[in-house]
């Protein structure tokens, strides 16, 4: 065994067993950001045997004061590859796989089904309840943290523990971003650290497990709390699922919920472009389904639980993105 490391070893929770799982396990980290930097650069540097990672975006001067693993000559390369790089010299024992591309209702499966525990650390509600139905759907275990401002949290879902949906079976009527919203680089740092421990605890079984647990952090006042979500219910089948663009079908009603001004020009020539409130006061024309597209997710939902109060029943979600 690499004396690498001989220091985490020595802790009876690990010794030769507890490294010997973590060598054998493979990890799925959605999203290089300011989450996954700090999660990858600790799942490695403890030695599991594989990661991969997968992310759409490159690095920008933006990232760099919460996110380590880049460095200002990187500035424009794809965040998966420069992360594989800065992994590949942190640990050269470790195999990272990247992947240049986003996580989506398509592909989701396909990520899911190639690793053993699954880390959501994107900056994506709409792709956290995504990974939660996949993961739910697999069996696996996912490790989901959010940070906004000087606040922050971080749980254990799935598995043999309640769903995402069980805790927060709605989401918010409005969200933040990073980019919107602002961050503390240490407030991120700390997030994703816990998530690296959380990962960590349950690759080596501790007890007690981590499984239906959530911590939350205000780094404002530096309080801690925290509860066991182990008793939640899933909720029943849910209506508002997301899908990918490619997976709208002809005979879909599409609503384009932005604004002209936000998307001159939606990716589907047929939809309608209306506002939540003004889809909310007219009828929609009749169809087997009706598609709601915003740029996050949340008007979607929104205008989806409007759509299910007024008896709708088949309804579809889609997150475009940037």
């Amino acid at each position: 065994m690499s004396e690498r490391y001989a220091r985490q070893m020595l802790l009876s929770e690990v010794g030769p067993l507890g490294q010997a799982r973590l060598r054998g396990a493979s990890v799925l980290v959605a999203g290089a950001g300011g989450l996954g930097c700090a999660v990858l650069e600790y799942l490695c540097a403890a030695g599991v045997g594989r990661l991969l990672v997968v992310d759409p975006d490159r690095v920008e001067t933006s990232n760099l004061h919460r996110q380590p693993l880049y460095r200002a000559e990187e500035i424009g390369e794809p965040k998966a590859l420069a992360a594989r790089a800065s992994l590949h010299r942190l640990n050269p024992e470790v195999s990272v796989q990247a992947a240049v591309e986003r996580i989506t209702p398509a592909n989701v499966a396909m990520w899911v089904a190639q690793a053993g525990l699954i880390v959501d650390a994107a900056d994506s509600l709409a792709l956290t309840y995504i990974l939660s139905d996949e993961c739910r759907r697999q069996g696996k275990a996912l490790v989901s943290a959010s940070v906004l401002g000087l606040a922050g949290y971080a749980g254990v879902f799935c598995g043999a523990a309640p769903s995402y949906r069980a805790v927060f079976p709605d989401m918010p009527d409005q969200a933040g971003s990073c980019a919107g919203s602002g961050v503390l680089g240490t407030a991120v740092g700390v997030m994703g650290t816990l998530q690296a421990h959380m990962a960590l605890a349950h690759l080596l079984e501790l007890d007690p497990p981590v499984l239906a647990r959530l911590v939350s952090v205000d780094f404002r006042t530096l309080r801690f709390g925290g509860f066991s979500f182990a008793a939640a219910a899933e909720p029943p089948e849910p209506q508002l699922r997301f899908i990918a663009p490619g997976q709208v079908r002809e005979a879909d009603v599409i609503v384009d919920l932005r604004s002209l001004a936000e998307a001159p020009v939606s990716p589907f020539p047929a939809a309608l472009r209306l506002g939540v409130e003004q889809m909310q006061a007219q009828a929609l024309p009749p169809g087997p389904r009706i598609v709601l597209c915003c740029r996050s997710g949340v008007r979607a939902w929104r205008a989806g639980r409007e759509l299910l109060a007024r008896e709708a029943r088949n309804i579809a979600l889609i997150a475009l993105g940037e």
